[in-house]
C-alpha cells in the first residue's frame, strides 16, 4: 500500500474493509453529524482530486472520500484476489456506504468513472440520494454510433497496456493531457504518487481501461445498461452540471447525452478546463458547490 505526505492533502487516512478482505482507504473531514457529501473519483485519479472541495466543505460538511482498491493509498490486490470489474467497484462503494453512512441521505459528487461507480450504486438506492453533483462522466454505454477517443483505444493495445502497466504512462500522461492549463509541479505528482511505483501498484489504472464496455458481450455493459435504464430515478433529485468543455473523453456529444436523461438539471459550462476540470475551475467549482449544496 503506498504512502504519501503532503501540505496539499493535510487529511487523516482512515481504512474500511471490503467485503472481498481488501482495505479500501478514505478521507473522512468534518463533524460526523453534519451533512454527508460523498466524492467518488475516476481512474487514473484517487481522493487528492478532490482536495479543494474536501478542505472548503468540511467546516460545514461531513466529506467522505474513498480510494477504489488498487488505487490512492487502498489496497494493491492482483488479479487473483480481487476481480477489477465495474460490479466489483460498485459492490465496494455500497459495501464502504453501509458502514460510514447506513441511514442518511447523502449528497453525491462524481467524476470519470466515479460517476459509473456513484450513479450506478444511487439509481438502485434513490432514496439514499439527497443531492447530485455531475462533473465530466458518464453513467451509460457507448452509442453504436460512437467510438473511444484515439488515446483509449491506444490504452487498449497491447502495447498501450505495456505502456500503462510497466510505464505508469496513464496517469503521466493525464497530467498533461486532462488538464487544459499546466499543472503546478507538486500537483502533478501529488496526482500520480500513487502509481509512480512497481507495475502492481498501477495494475487497477489498466484494468480499468480494459473495463469500457464498448459491446453487449463486455462484462460492465450489463451493469451500465442497467443504470442507464435507472437513470430517471433521479430526476426528481436537486441535480447540477459542471463540466469542462475541453475533454478530450467527455466532451458535448457525452453532455447532449446527459441532458437526454437529466433535461432539468442545470449546466455550469467551463470554457477554459479539461476532463480534470476540478483542476482548472476549482476557483469556480468550489464555491458553486457550497452554495448548491447549502441551498
Amino acid at each position: 500500500m503506498p504512502n504519501f505526505s503532503s501540505p496539499l492533502y493535510p487529511f487523516e487516512s482512515n481504512y474500511h474493509t471490503t467485503a472481498s478482505g481488501h482495505r479500501l482507504h478514505f478521507i473522512d473531514e468534518g463533524e460526523v453529524d453534519n451533512q454527508p457529501v460523498v466524492m467518488v473519483h475516476g481512474n487514473p485519479t484517487w481522493s487528492f482530486y478532490y482536495r479543494s472541495l474536501v478542505k472548503a466543505l468540511s467546516p460545514d460538511f461531513r466529506c467522505l472520500v474513498p480510494d477504489h482498491i488498487g488505487m490512492g493509498l487502498s489496497d494493491r490486490p492482483g488479479d487473483e484476489t480481487y476481480r477489477y470489474t465495474l460490479q466489483s467497484r460498485v459492490d465496494d462503494f455500497g459495501h464502504w456506504l453501509d458502514e460510514v453512512e447506513p441511514e442518511r441521505e447523502v449528497d453525491l459528487i462524481v467524476h470519470d468513472w466515479g460517476g459509473a461507480i456513484g450513479l450506478s450504486w444511487a439509481v438502485r438506492n434513490p432514496e439514499r440520494v439527497r443531492r447530485i453533483i455531475i462533473l465530466n462522466t458518464w453513467a451509460f454505454n457507448i452509442p453504436p454510433d460512437e467510438s473511444l477517443p484515439g488515446s483509449l483505444q491506444f490504452a487498449r493495445t497491447r502495447f498501450g497496456a505495456f505502456l500503462i502497466n510497466r510505464f505508469n504512462a496513464f496517469s503521466g500522461l493525464a497530467t498533461s493531457m486532462a488538464t487544459a492549463k499546466k499543472l503546478d509541479p507538486d500537483v502533478a505528482r501529488g496526482l500520480t504518487a500513487p502509481y509512480r511505483g512497481k507495475p502492481a501498484d498501477r495494475l487497477a489504472t489498466l484494468r480499468f481501461v480494459q473495463d469500457i464496455p464498448l459491446s453487449e458481450t463486455d462484462e460492465a455493459w450489463a451493469v451500465l445498461d442497467k443504470t442507464e435504464q435507472g437513470l430517471d430515478k433521479l430526476k426528481d433529485k436537486p441535480v447540477i452540471f459542471a463540466w469542462g468543455a475541453k475533454d478530450f473523453v467527455f466532451n458535448d456529444k457525452v453532455l447532449a447525452m446527459w441532458k437526454q436523461f437529466l433535461p432539468a438539471a442545470p449546466v455550469h459550462y467551463f470554457e477554459d478546463a479539461g476532463h480534470y476540470v476540478l483542476e482548472d475551475a476549482a476557483d469556480r467549482i468550489v464555491p458553486l458547490a457550497r452554495e448548491w449544496l447549502t441551498g
